[in-house]
């Protein structure tokens, strides 16, 4: 008697398949995005920390890019909650993390993180260190309410990205993410909107691009030749969701090109809505247009797994039904390499197994309360 197998599901041939990624090889292709939580005391992830990063390993997630991680200079964050990735004790408590992830049979890399100007709420760890940016701006139009960088402040940064990196090759992380999107520093360089210097890291979007790729090449060069170096970078700002880096491909390809020969393995390209076409005359999104463009394999990332009570908000925005139908039909034609989750995985820690297995009936519709713990 011939006993058929169980047919493997369509999410299942999709998502599983390995990837590498420079020197790394990633078990499937989904990928936990960077989600700030704020459970870190004191700038150090703990046991609830580890686990919350350990249970999602184990139930599938490929890569865990951590939630922002501010490097090692006064001004990159002044939230006492917010994790750091310099400091003994902060290290060591990441080093943990790795460790619980590898063993859940994940890969993570830590995102290294500078704010710039935007000032988060609570308790700031250094307060006699000033917000800075390019040019002193928070959001275009505004008034400069910041210090704008001198090139000591320039190199100081850039210096913190390269030890933050080389420290996470050494207590064991399997790469490093560059957070360059959301209106935070690196993206204030690359937006006309606030970045208004004079210098060589203002004016067009190569010049703009500079301190970004300066950065990239630090990280690069601090870092062993097949360590994997990520860079996220978004059009949309948190202060203006409207913002766009580029109006055109051409104008996108100016702003990453000096960054891949930088040594970018990988682009994160962080949009709110992954199904939104990002130029007229093309359904890529903005992944597929960073692929194309680059040549680099691409995360994307935007609303993926969301339940319809959500992304029904999205009203006239194209906002698929409930399912991830859409987005495997861009990967099945190589429109991106990996899929971002974000929301979905806080309320669901299964969300990846439950997929791979094909029981989308049991995913736990997304609920905002799910922001409110660490599980």
């Amino acid at each position: 008697m011939t006993v058929t197998p169980p047919a493997t599901s369509r999410a299942a041939q999709i998502l599983s398949r390995p990837i590498a990624l420079n020197g790394l090889t990633v078990p499937n292709r989904i990928v936990m995005a960077p989600m700030t939580r704020m459970f870190s005391p004191g700038g150090v992830p703990g046991e609830d920390v580890r686990s919350y990063y350990a249970r999602r390993a184990a139930a599938g997630v490929g890569l865990i890019v951590t939630e922002g991680t501010y490097v090692g200079h006064d001004s990159a964050g002044n939230s006492g909650r917010v994790p750091r990735f310099h400091g003994e004790e902060q290290l060591a408590g990441w080093a943990k993390v790795a460790e619980d992830v590898h063993a859940a049979g994940g890969t993570i890399v830590p995102q290294l993180w500078h704010i710039g100007m935007v000032r988060e709420q609570g308790q700031n760890p250094f307060p006699d260190a000033p917000a800075m940016g390019p040019s002193g701006l928070v959001t275009a139009g505004a008034e400069a309410t910041g210090k704008a960088m001198t090139q000591q402040d320039l190199d100081d940064v850039i210096g913190a990205f390269a030890r933050a990196a080389a420290d996470a090759e050494r207590i064991g992380f399997d790469g490093v993410e560059i957070h360059g999107a959301h209106g935070y520093l690196l993206d204030q360089f690359l937006w006309e909107g606030t970045n208004r210097r004079t210098d060589a890291y203002g004016g067009d979007p190569v010049a703009r691009a500079k301190f970004s790729a300066e950065i990239v090449a630090a990280v690069r060069a601090a870092v062993s030749p097949e360590f994997p170096v990520i860079f996220r970078y978004s059009q949309w700002k948190q202060q203006d969701y409207t913002a766009r880096l580029a109006e055109t491909p051409e104008e996108l390809e100016a702003i990453l090109t000096p960054l891949a020969a930088a040594g970018v393995d990988v682009f994160h390209a962080s949009t709110r809505r992954y199904w939104l076409p990002e130029f007229d005359g093309s359904d890529l999104n903005l992944a597929g247009w960073t692929k194309k463009l680059t040549g680099k394999p691409v995360i994307t990332v935007g609303s993926v797994g969301l339940d319809g009570d959500f992304t029904g908000a999205f009203q006239g925005q194209g906002s698929p039904v409930k399912g991830i139908d859409n987005l495997l039909d861009r990967m099945e034609s190589d429109e991106f390499d990996m899929v971002a989750v974000g929301r979905a995985l806080l309320q669901d820690p299964d969300w990846a197994a439950k997929v791979l297995a094909d029981r989308f009936e049991d995913l736990k519709p997304y609920d905002a309360a799910a922001l409110k713990t660490l599980s």
